[in-house]
């Protein structure tokens, strides 16, 4: 009975020890380097035209884009690509247009909308 209970300890310990093993994949050569999926967000962002910034003067970063009818008339919100701003009466020059504005809805009736 001596001899089983050490095995069964040798056995237990060996189990207790593998589970001390740091998660996650080992520095071996070879290994790929995890990567950077903010410098890859800002690559895509850039090589599909737009401009990467800060959102606000907040630590969140966006991808601006320009768009495709900035400053043309408007009535409605379906009339442009980004906003209708009601003041203007044209569409917004870039998207996401952060902040609190003046616009028109598909309906071409005056309301607020914030975009943080």
């Amino acid at each position: 009975m001596g001899e089983r209970l050490r095995i069964v300890l040798v056995i237990a310990a060996a189990f207790i020890l593998s589970a001390c093993q740091e998660d996650g994949p080992s520095a071996s050569v070879g290994t790929e380097p995890i990567p950077d999926l903010f410098a890859l967000q800002r690559l895509a962002c850039e090589d599909d035209g737009g401009r990467w910034g800060p959102a606000g003067g907040s630590s969140t970063f966006v991808c601006f884009r320009e768009t495709r009818d900035a400053n043309q008339q408007c009535r409605k919100a379906s009339d442009c690509d980004g906003l209708c701003l009601a003041r203007s009466r044209t569409c917004s020059p870039i998207k996401p247009f952060l902040g609190c504005h003046e616009i028109l809805t598909e309906g071409g009736v005056p309301a607020t909308q914030c975009i943080n």
